[in-house]
């Protein structure tokens, strides 16, 4: 008896180590301290009503100034509410957990059968043996369960942050490009109010007014294009960054940051990337867990069913005094069919089939990470070259053009089509400007959290139709 209490003694430790508890903020710091490494940005899980305070008046105060780029990361990560979401679903995941790590409760069972010449009272009490002898291992693999939910809910995190900065620069650029054209469609009204009064004189002629005229009403059907533009990407922005009632009143820049003097050199963003990059983690634990999980079907390939069973029985006849008995119950299914060949070979294909999983996930996070990277670094080269080489000669292309029409060496057709040619070059370069932006966030985000297609809803080139070439 002194051994056997030792045994249970020994059992029941080994059994409450298994045991799972609740972190105190579920689950949330691994997220937290991944998000400042990778994006310096801090992120909260609303749990109670202070949580709700503490986040909105950071929103407030960071939507009282001019929004930056990393001012709408912060503002998606805390009031996003897709976000707060993915947040509670990893504090399910980690109840998952603690409830998987439990000991199975014991299953009671009471018995009584009664006539004129006898009584039988039975009671009995069932506890799963494989489940308690496999429970440390089950336990470690609903931890490593919840560790992929803790990767993942870092995944979703990144994802929120890249879609917020990506909006954030889509919106800046739609407002420097209407700005563009707000002061193209005010010199084309000019000269097409001083075209009409020209012609009532009779000093310019028919055609060349309507060239003018047309010139401002494309300018003008642009314009409105871009308004409308502003409006669709302010609402995009708005929408991730999750704002609503009278925070939409916050303030974007007119125009897009400075270009920096030089980009970032990244000679081992491949190797950056398969280390680093959330879902080939995820994917790395898959495999763990393929492997732990092929362990524990191979250990129990032959009994998937013990049970025990204490049971106390109590008899009693007529006339005669009540008898007790107790004993052991032991139920256990003979494997006459079924040796466990079929879960055995299932779990090993799921193993290889993890195996290559994760193998696909490092190719494809190489190979886009060096396309992010190569993306990034044409894009600043075209938008670079815009800015020092094509700009400038349009603006001295622009003071000829206009020195020569002032000295009637040209005419009022040779004025708008260099006219047209600038304000496409100035749009071109908005674009260019824009794109890196787009594709340095995309490096971040290959690097860290996934790749993230490039951008296909760019706006059309901020240019008028260009007039057919004509006699002077």
């Amino acid at each position: 008896m002194r051994s056997l209490k030792c045994i249970v003694v020994v059992a029941c430790g080994l059994l409450l180590s298994a045991c799972k508890t609740f972190s105190p903020d579920g689950g949330m710091t691994l997220v937290s301290a991944a998000t400042e490494e990778a994006i310096q940005k801090n992120v909260v899980a609303v749990r109670d009503a202070d949580d709700e305070r503490g986040a909105s008046e950071v929103v407030r105060r960071l939507l009282r100034r001019p929004l930056s780029a990393e001012a709408a990361v912060q503002v998606a990560l805390l009031n996003n509410r897709g976000l707060q979401a993915a947040f509670s679903e990893l504090a399910s995941a980690e109840a998952q957990m603690v409830e998987s790590s439990l000991p199975p409760s014991p299953t009671f069972s009471l018995l009584r059968l009664a006539s004129s010449a006898e009584l039988e009272i039975e009671r009995k009490i069932v506890a799963d043996i494989l489940s308690l002898a496999t429970l440390p291992a089950r336990a470690d693999i609903a931890a490593d369960r919840f560790l992929q939910a803790q990767y993942r809910a870092i995944a979703e995190t990144l994802r929120v942050a890249t879609e917020a900065r990506r909006a954030y620069y889509r919106a800046v650029a739609a407002r420097e490009s209407a700005g563009a054209l707000a002061q193209a469609k005010l010199a084309a009204g000019a000269a097409s109010e001083l075209a009409g009064k020209l012609g009532a004189t009779g000093a310019m002629n028919k055609l060349d007014q309507a060239r003018e005229h047309v010139f401002y009403a494309e300018v003008s059907a642009q314009s409105a294009t871009a308004q409308q533009r502003i409006a669709s990407e302010r609402e995009r922005l708005i929408r991730a960054l999750g704002l609503w009632g009278n925070d939409l009143g916050f303030r974007l820049p007119n125009a897009l940051p400075a270009l920096p003097p030089r980009i970032q050199a990244l000679p081992s963003v491949e190797v950056e990337a398969v280390r680093r990059r959330v879902d080939v983690r995820i994917a790395r634990i898959e495999l763990d867990l393929m492997a732990k999980s092929a362990s524990l079907t191979q250990a129990t390939r032959f009994l998937n069913l013990l049970e025990l069973a204490g049971i106390s029985k109590t008899t009693r006849e007529a006339g005669s005094s009540p008898v007790h008995a107790r004993g052991v119950e032991a139920e256990f299914q003979i494997p006459l069919f079924d040796f466990g060949e079929a879960r055995v070979r299932q779990a090993e294909e799921k193993y290889r089939a993890a195996l290559h999983l994760l193998a696909e996930k490092a190719v494809n996070a190489r190979s886009e990470a060096r396309e992010a990277y190569v993306a990034y670094r044409s894009s600043y080269e075209i938008a670079v070259h815009y800015q020092r080489e094509i700009l400038p000669l349009r603006k001295i292309i622009a003071e000829e053009t206009q020195l020569r029409y002032g000295a009637m060496q040209i005419d009022d057709f040779a004025l708008l089509v260099e006219a047209r040619q600038r304000l496409a070059a100035i749009g071109t370069a908005i674009e260019a400007k824009r794109d890196f932006w787009l594709r340095k966030t995309d490096v971040l985000n290959a690097v860290l959290g996934g790749a993230a297609a490039a951008s296909n809803d760019s706006p059309a080139p901020m240019s008028a139709p260009e007039s057919r070439a004509g006699g002077h």
